[in-house]
């Protein structure tokens, strides 16, 4: 992974059906929801939320299961 990502940041991650790729939305430092699942983000353990480019839904991903594409 690259050390940091900022927002607009074209990366891929593995899903369970194979690698797919996104665009970084933003870096999530804090408690948060995404639909009904609970991402415990907090400053010294940060999250990515990405928006997938094949199904347009977000998510959030750690920063090491992302690659900077």
């Amino acid at each position: 992974m690259a050390k940091e990502l900022k927002k607009g940041d074209k990366v891929e991650w593995d899903t369970s059906q194979g690698k797919t790729h996104g665009e970084v939305v933003k870096k999530q430092t804090s408690r948060t929801q995404i639909k009904s699942h609970t991402v415990a983000a907090s400053r010294d353990n940060p999250q990515y939320i990405v928006k997938s480019a094949k199904s347009g839904k977000e998510a959030a991903h750690k920063p090491e299961e992302l690659r900077k594409r």
